[in-house]
């Protein structure tokens, strides 16, 4: 298969062997500059940095760098490692989602500043069915399709804002759709495999708290690093 792009958050590498034998290496390119970590079969990049007292808030990463850095080291593919709240009630804490579509009614990032480039926003196929398949490996339970709502963050989202987007998504994040425009717009395959680590405000009775999300995150955190060893393994 070539090299795997991971992109993900910060427990990836508190808790993966997948990287423990790499090294960081700060990369420059025309959009900026992206720090990636480097081992044997896999190119990471911590999507909020390495150092939580520097974290990078969604609005503010640098997914055109990010993206070209990937390419630029020659990536086949690339698998984002998602943290999403739940919209509905019957897919609680603990799932795991392989996304087939996304909604954003904000503006995504795009490479193209001065030219009128017009895409069709997609997941890749090819991609998201090699999750599928790892998942099903390694007996992870989950759910083969689902809508991605983005949101720009860095604030949670409103009650009355989560009931209005239940009604047309399934899960609601920060970054995952930036991710996809962009890898398109570089003509790199991307899916994503989505944790639901909390439920939208509103859904239950108790208040939603960043310490809950928090909690969520690295109850999954070996789920995904399982289903990401999987995939490696089906690949070769």
């Amino acid at each position: 298969m070539g090299l795997l792009g991971v992109i993900s958050g910060t427990t990836i590498l508190e808790r993966s062997d997948l990287v423990a034998n790499s090294k960081f290496k700060l990369m420059k390119n025309e959009f900026g500059q992206a720090l990636v970590l480097l081992s044997d079969n896999i190119v990471l990049i911590l999507r909020h940095g390495n150092d939580l007292d520097s974290y990078i808030l969604p609005h503010m990463i640098n997914h055109a760098a990010n993206l070209h850095a990937l390419k630029e080291l020659g990536v086949n593919e690339v698998v984002g490692i998602n943290s999403t709240g739940s919209l509905k009630k019957d897919l609680c804490p603990g799932t795991i989602v392989i996304p087939d579509d996304f909604i954003t009614l904000c503006a995504t990032p795009t490479i193209h500043e001065n030219r009128a480039v017009h895409i069709t926003p997609a997941l890749n196929e090819k991609v998201r069915q090699k999750l599928i398949n790892a998942a099903k490996h390694c007996k992870i339970s989950t759910i083969e399709k689902g809508t991605y709502w983005q949101v720009p963050g860095p604030r949670l989202e409103t009650k009355a804002e989560i009931k209005m987007m239940s009604n047309f998504a399934d899960i609601v994040g920060m970054t995952m759709a930036s991710e996809a425009v962009v890898a398109l717009e570089l003509d790199i395959p991307y899916a994503s495999a989505c944790s639901i680590d909390n439920f939208g405000n509103g859904l239950t009775e108790q208040p939603l708290s960043m310490k809950e999300i928090t909690a969520g995150i690295r109850k999954n955190a070996d789920l995904m690093i399982s289903l990401l060893d999987s995939y490696l393994k089906i690949s070769v």
